[in-house]
């Protein structure tokens, strides 16, 4: 796409408020508290401030940097860097898309969680309510049960608002922003101040902020650090790249991109105290202590949170409802980010018309969504959720670590981004995109591997984790590849992916005896067949070569 036709911001506050909103979601409410808490409570902040400035700002200079220069999305910039990367780029949008699939679903249950706060449904039973009555959860991945017909209303209404918002480009983004954003900072402001004057408050915020200096040599703290800092930052979707490409090139970088992380780890620091102090209470309430109804992710949103509600004086069903509202209004803006840098990317490759290319990506996203709304929704939505983001996300954000560092050159880059950023960085830049973010990551990316070979995740059974799971990242990878060049799909990526499915078949089902006859077969018979191709295809240049000579 030429570059005088690109859409433009309105103005650097519709931007910067855009990627904030994109930043800050679900996980900022209900996983940043609880994740704090089991590493140390105050303690925790130490490493987590470190992983901010060592990897989470650094990678989203790299991010908001590389679409500036490049102007295009996530595909067309790592294009631009080398051919040979675009699949990274589509990687990043495939991971990003994938996770809009599933992150709709969890906003359907805020919209009907919002029309059951006006009668408090889940009252004295909120863990029966969300299981049974609302999911009607089955007994496992591979009872289906009757899709949830509430739910699909809900994921309706959740694709509708981001059609209507996303199909007009960058401008409506800009405006929507302007009260999606700021709007959840509000109601959760309600809620902190709410939560604080009730009795049991400050023993729940004690719990969240008491410092435990002795899970700062956990290496598993550090790890969890870096994890949730790269998690909440929105990065490795391809969404920074793209909303930064929609700036001029004379456009600030790095204060653009301190703005937005420190305003989403603020975020989630403010929105402990709503959690704690509503906790605190809680346990007081119930007679229990505050460690008996602490909890992260959805059960935190759906059970515990709305139990705590239906206990507070006064009016609280109203508090039912600014709760889910909040979470929408959070959510909202980071599922609209993800659909837009995969917009973005289908524009730049074929030259679409915004609006067609928000439909192409939505129609698809929504069918696949039905999954998550039957009665095994929630299982495949965690086995999916928890191999994309630890296998697939983590993984863009090393590769664009190493792209960037080793072969675009990370002096190079950081001379760019100094030329007209407000705030100037130095070589700790260069150090951090070189050796730490990679280091950091590889490690996640391993310590989750062995933690996976050592226990299958969450006693799934293992066809489930390989469909839902394995197979899904694999597919996100191969894909990309075959969007960017057909040939390599078929000479690499392919044969590379059944090679390794058919390993892991084989080290799941096969016994130990075969699996070594196999694989050493494989490679040393492999290996003599294709040194002698290599061989017999150099024999025939020569030979044409004396002949030309004669």
């Amino acid at each position: 796409m030429a570059e005088v036709s690109r859409d433009r911001w309105m103005n650097r506050s519709a931007f910067t408020m855009a990627a904030i909103g994109s930043a800050v979601g679900l996980g900022n409410v209900w996983r940043f508290p609880f994740v704090a808490y089991q590493n140390g409570g105050g303690a925790f902040l130490i490493p987590y401030l470190v992983a901010l400035l060592t990897a989470g700002i650094p990678l989203m200079i790299l991010e908001y940097g590389l679409g500036q220069k490049m102007q295009g999305s996530a595909p067309h910039s790592f294009a631009k860097v080398g051919k040979r990367w675009e699949w990274l780029g589509w990687w990043a949008i495939l991971v990003g898309f994938i996770i809009v699939v599933y992150y709709a679903v969890v906003m359907a249950w805020c919209w009907g969680y919002i029309y059951h706060s006006f009668t408090l449904s889940w009252k004295g039973q909120a863990q029966d309510f969300f299981y049974h009555k609302f999911l009607r959860l089955t007994n496992g991945p591979g009872e289906l049960g009757g899709i949830r017909w509430p739910v699909i209303l809900g994921l309706t209404l959740t694709w509708v608002s981001i059609i209507w918002v996303v199909r007009h480009g960058v401008r409506r983004v800009g405006k929507v922003v302007m009260i999606t954003v700021p709007m959840p900072v509000i109601l959760l402001a309600v809620f902190v101040v709410r939560g604080l004057t009730l009795p049991g408050a400050m023993e729940g915020v004690k719990y969240y902020l008491t410092p435990d200096f002795s899970k700062l040599l956990e290496p598993r703290v550090w790890l969890a650090a870096y994890g949730q800092i790269f998690f909440s930052l929105s990065l490795g979707f391809g969404i920074l790249i793209a909303y930064a490409s929609y700036l001029p090139r004379r456009s600030d970088v790095n204060n653009n991109a301190l703005i937005t992380s420190f305003a989403n780890c603020g975020t989630s620091y403010f929105a402990g105290f709503a959690v704690f102090s509503i906790l605190g209470y809680f346990a007081q309430a119930t007679g229990v202590g505050v460690e008996k109804v602490v909890a992260g992710g959805p059960g935190l949103a759906f059970i515990t949170y709305p139990e705590a509600i239906s206990l507070l004086p006064g009016v609280p069903s109203l508090f039912g409802v600014l709760f889910f509202l909040t979470l929408l209004t959070l959510g909202i803006d980071s599922a609209f980010s993800l659909v837009e840098a995969a917009v973005v990317a289908i524009r730049d490759k074929w030259n679409l018309s915004q609006s067609r290319a928000t439909w192409i990506v939505s129609l698809p996203a929504f069918a696949l969504g039905l999954i998550f709304t039957t009665g095994a929704g929630l299982y495949w939505l965690d086995i999916v959720d928890h191999f994309v983001n630890n296998f697939g996300l983590v993984a863009v954000g090393f590769m664009e670590a190493v792209v960037i560092a080793y072969l675009f050159g990370a002096e190079r880059f950081r001379n760019y981004v100094n030329r007209h950023s407000e705030v100037k960085i130095g070589r700790w830049w260069d150090i951090c995109v070189k050796f730490v973010i990679p280091l950091v990551l590889g490690t996640i990316i391993l310590w989750s591997l062995i933690e996976e070979l050592k226990k299958p995740y969450g006693g799934y059974p293992n066809w489930a984790l390989t469909v839902g799971g394995w197979l899904v990242v694999i597919l996100a990878v191969n894909l990309g590849v075959l969007l960017m060049d057909k040939k390599a799909f078929l000479r690499f990526s392919l044969p590379a992916s059944l090679a390794v499915g058919l390993i892991a078949l084989l080290v799941n089902f096969a016994p130990p005896m075969w699996v070594m006859f196999i694989i050493s077969a494989a490679v040393l018979y492999g290996g003599l067949a294709l040194s002698l191709h290599i061989a017999h295809k150099k024999q025939e240049v020569w030979l044409d070569i004396e002949d030309e000579a004669e």
